[in-house]
């Protein structure tokens, strides 16, 4: 039996209890509250890589992580978190009718997959008597609330900045208020309480993320203030990966365990405060809002389209060549230090810094021909801060077939990268250590480099460390050709 004051908030990519939307409104319309938070099976199982051993997701061991810190700051307010693995097609419906709640409350989400669940969900609970309801919480901005003057959708970056910050409220940066009263938090039915399924029953395992990157808001907090003691600093050291120059934020960010009100409230009072590093930190959280808008605006993208219908004529490298390539692009074996050093910090980490992303998919797909898709696939598998928009913007971006990308003709040269970014060659001595006794000139291309020296830091090529596996001015050459499908309609100024 329905209880007409009581409510059920679904958490999923917001995994947090403060200034968090769906549950600063249950909280304001109702006596009681349940939290519950499903792991997915439908996105869980295709992760899963062996039947016969529990697979070591990053993400999944860090969400595990941080539920069971909101389980616990529940259940010392007298309730607890209520975690099921399942289809939350079938799990929410029927948590929903067995507390007999009025209403479930969610935080939207922007993916046509996830816009469809909630949509068959919102269904099944209307034949149930159960209400549903989404609230703005991952964006400042969403959908069309940010248009050109003509009321149409912004699909370059500087226009919809300047318009965003020009409709930007202190309202709008407001923490939603989540302070529960004394008992509002409900018990668990002892019936319901099955606690936090284990990683290993859910075919996962421990993968020691938390050694690094520690979970939660608690987590989340630290980084952040950690980062505010240098973030006047950003514009200065955000594109050398060897420095301490980024947030560190984006996974914390990307599972809702710090809110973006927050940082965007933080950056943006720096930036009127005449801080650059905030400014240009500020304009990187506002780019996330505006690949979000994208997507709710363009669903199609989901599909595995480019934003330019051109692009998708371009003939990618197909065949073993490309399966080889691609290999020992996903391996770091191509022979370029940088990019080489970049995919083994993202082995290894989950992590990869922003100008390493840029110049790693430039070379993906102007350097070795191969189709953005297969980038973004592998982007998708192994970043612990996985966004779908983020990813798929950044990627066609990178290949030119975006909304505001870098143009066709722009193509990063991996070794005068490498020289700019990591001049002393810190960051590629930290990943490949073969390569540690070069000097900081010869680091950057060992090809170039005298057998004497070669010899002395008892480096072989072709051994020790890759060859090239293509030469880079011969494949920028290549490149023009293989763009020139899409030349007549993206010429330069």
């Amino acid at each position: 039996m329905k209880n007409p004051s009581t409510a059920l908030v679904w958490l999923r990519r917001d995994l947090r209890l403060y200034d968090q939307t769906a549950l600063s409104h249950a909280l304001q319309e109702n006596q009681a509250v349940w939290l519950a938070f499903v792991f997915d099976k439908t996105i869980l199982d295709p992760l899963e890589a062996d039947d016969t051993k529990p697979t070591a997701d990053r993400r999944v061991d860090f969400i595990w992580q941080g539920i069971e810190q909101i389980d616990a700051e529940l259940r010392q307010l007298g309730g607890g978190l209520i975690v099921r693995y399942g289809d939350p097609r079938e799990c929410i419906p029927t948590l929903a009718r067995e507390l007999g709640v009025a209403s479930v409350l969610v935080n939207q989400d922007y993916e046509p997959s996830a816009i469809a669940r909630d949509a068959a969900i919102a269904a099944t609970l209307a034949k149930q008597g159960i209400g549903f309801a989404s609230f703005k919480d991952q964006v400042i901005f969403e959908k069309q609330e940010v248009l050109t003057n003509s009321s149409t959708v912004f699909s370059v970056f500087t226009p919809y900045k300047n318009a965003w910050l020009k409709r930007l409220l202190e309202s709008d940066l407001a923490p939603r208020a989540c302070t529960p009263k004394a008992g509002q938090f409900a018990a668990i039915p002892k019936k319901l309480d099955l606690g936090i399924p284990s990683l290993e029953s859910m075919g996962f395992c421990a993968t020691g993320i938390e050694t690094y990157l520690p979970p939660g808001s608690e987590g989340g907090t630290l980084f952040l203030e950690e980062f505010l003691t240098r973030i006047d600093q950003y514009q200065i050291g955000r594109d050398f990966p060897a420095i301490k120059g980024v947030s560190y934020l984006s996974t914390h960010l990307r599972f809702g365990m710090l809110s973006i009100r927050g940082l965007v409230r933080e950056a943006h009072r720096r930036m009127l405060a005449g801080s650059m590093g905030a400014t240009i930190w500020l304009s990187e959280l506002i780019w996330r809002d505006f690949y979000f808008m994208i997507l709710a605006n363009h669903p199609r993208l989901a599909k595995g389209v480019s934003f330019k219908p051109d692009y998708d004529g371009i003939r990618w490298e197909s065949g073993a060549l490309a399966k080889k390539r691609f290999g020992a692009w996903c391996d770091g074996k191509t022979g370029y230090p940088l990019v080489d050093a970049a995919m083994h910090q993202l082995n290894q980490s989950g992590y990869m810094h922003n100008r390493l992303r840029m110049i790693v998919a430039s070379f993906l797909t102007k350097d070795l021909g191969i189709d953005w898709r297969w980038g973004e696939a592998y982007f998708a598998k192994h970043l612990n801060d996985f966004e779908f928009s983020s990813n798929n913007g950044g990627w066609q971006w990178a290949s030119s077939s975006g909304c505001d990308a870098q143009p066709y003709f722009r193509i990063f040269n991996p070794t005068t990268q490498s020289q700019r970014f990591d001049p002393q060659g810190k960051f590629i001595r930290r990943y490949i250590p073969a390569l540690e006794k070069l000097s900081d000139k010869s680091i950057h291309a060992p090809w170039e480099t005298g057998h004497i020296e070669l010899e002395a830091a008892g480096i072989l090529l072709g051994r020790d460390y890759p060859l090239p596996i293509v030469n880079h001015d011969e494949a920028r050459k290549e490149t023009l050709v293989r763009y020139s499908v899409v030349k007549k309609v993206s010429t330069p100024d």
